[in-house]
């Protein structure tokens, strides 16, 4: 799982935005750090799996009420999973694509848990330039040799 890195609204900890007098517990943010790369919460990653990941109680056991659901202007919200997740602080999670002409820059992940939307804000960074300039050298090609 990737997990993506981003400014958080309302100053709350650890990358989780909520809304002033929030339900306790309640988190939601765009991926999470794992334990080889860090820095990817709340950052979309373009070319990798990116998933809306959010804690809302409320749900069956330690699962999220079926209700809970994830909106944003810019992503296509994919396919649910509501139960725990090891090593994230959530209880639900979804696929999610950027929408096709989306540019870089900050935008909102919602989740709506029990009636209540929760944002939080991720940043979709520049493409890298995935194509090598025509004529540059390449590593090991043997075109730097004299």
């Amino acid at each position: 799982m990737v997990a993506i890195g981003a400014t958080v609204l309302a100053g709350s900890p650890a990358g989780f935005a909520q809304q002033p007098e929030p339900d306790p517990g309640v988190t939601v943010q765009l991926n999470d750090d794992t334990a080889y790369e860090l820095g990817l919460v709340n950052k979309y990653v373009h070319g990798d799996s990116n998933v809306a990941l959010a804690r809302c109680p409320g749900g069956d056991g330690l699962k999220a009420p079926k209700s809970t659901t994830f909106s944003s202007p810019v992503l296509r919200i994919g396919k649910y999973d509501y139960g725990p997740l090891i090593g994230v602080p959530a209880n639900v999670s979804a696929e999610v694509e950027l929408k096709e002409g989306t540019a870089p820059g900050s935008y909102p992940l919602t989740v709506n848990c029990n009636g209540k939307p929760y944002t939080a804000t991720f940043t979709v960074p520049p493409r890298q330039v995935s194509a090598v300039p025509s004529g540059a050298a390449h590593a090991g090609d043997g075109s730097m040799a004299s």
